[in-house]
């Protein structure tokens, strides 16, 4: 209750695995008690040793002093249920794209098994690991520039077991992977516009900016998706990409594609898909 209201007092944004000052408390109670995400929420009525009453109180007055987002606090975040390693070398898992892979990418992909996919600007890895165990037959490649990038991104595919089905690639985009063919391409890549950093809550400037800035509009490293995206699919796959905000800017900027705008259960908006014919025929530059 301590460490909830002080979040209310402080008025902090939240948007990284919480919506509210009490759920982002509990967070930090669960961790340090060590235990996981879905826990019984009696253990909120335990009595914290001294060790651990310290540890839980610095936590929480950097949280609300430095409006460090809790991931990074606890270097642990949740996607799909699931926990990920994480530091602020990557930006904390969120998106909507977690209910489209769950649902195996249906009705989309109809009967197709994809025997490949690919994980552009991957970060932490969490897309690329969550579809793996999603489609146990299919290879998934989860390519990311930064080095620092893919260490965390290979820290999490050993966490989660999966070494034999993810393969961690550092490139530029598609610069390393040439020859390559995907039955689904996914991408969560930087789509914030320049105004739109000057605006981010201090919460989000704790993330890395190559994570999330992408030119004036917001769209640089999307429109290099575009462009390059029909030389990796295969004839029948699939481009999925999350552009957030910046999803109106695109449908206007690029009105001679044809996209299909996604809505989700679970909330979420601003991913589109396109099929591969689709590029092709409408042209993406």
């Amino acid at each position: 209750v301590w460490a909830s209201n002080l979040f209310e007092k402080q008025q902090l944004f939240y948007g990284h695995g919480t919506d509210n000052a009490w759920d982002e408390a509990v967070l930090l109670v669960l961790f340090v008690f060590e235990l996981p995400g879905d826990a019984d929420r009696s253990i909120l009525s335990k009595i914290l040793e001294p060790h651990d009453k310290q540890v839980l109180i610095e936590l929480a007055e950097r949280r609300a002093f430095e409006r460090i987002p809790v991931p990074y606090l606890t270097n642990e975040a949740w996607f799909a249920g699931e926990r990920y390693y994480v530091n602020s070398d990557v930006i904390i898992p969120r998106s909507p794209l977690a209910e489209l892979i769950g649902d195996h990418f249906q009705p989309w992909i109809a009967s197709m098994q994809p025997k490949n996919i690919l994980d552009l600007c991957t970060g932490s890895g969490c897309l690329a690991i969550y579809t793996a165990k999603q489609f146990p037959d299919a290879k998934v490649d989860a390519v990311d520039i930064c080095s620092t990038v893919i260490a965390v991104a290979q820290s999490n595919v050993a966490l989660h077991k999966c070494e034999n089905r993810v393969h961690i690639v550092q490139s530029d985009l598609f610069n390393s992977l040439q020859g390559k063919k995907y039955d689904i391409i996914i991408s969560n890549p930087p789509y914030v516009a320049t105004y739109e950093m000057e605006e981010l809550p201090h919460e989000y400037l704790h993330e890395p900016h190559l994570a999330l800035h992408s030119g004036i509009d917001g769209l640089d490293i999307t429109r290099r998706i575009l462009q390059e995206a029909p030389n990796y699919l295969t004839d029948n796959g699939l481009l999925i990409v999350e552009v957030g905000n910046s999803w109106v800017t695109l449908d206007q900027t690029m009105a001679h594609l044809p996209f299909t705008w996604l809505d989700f259960a679970n909330g979420g908006e601003g991913v589109f898909l396109l099929t591969a014919e689709e590029l092709k025929r409408y042209g993406s530059g």
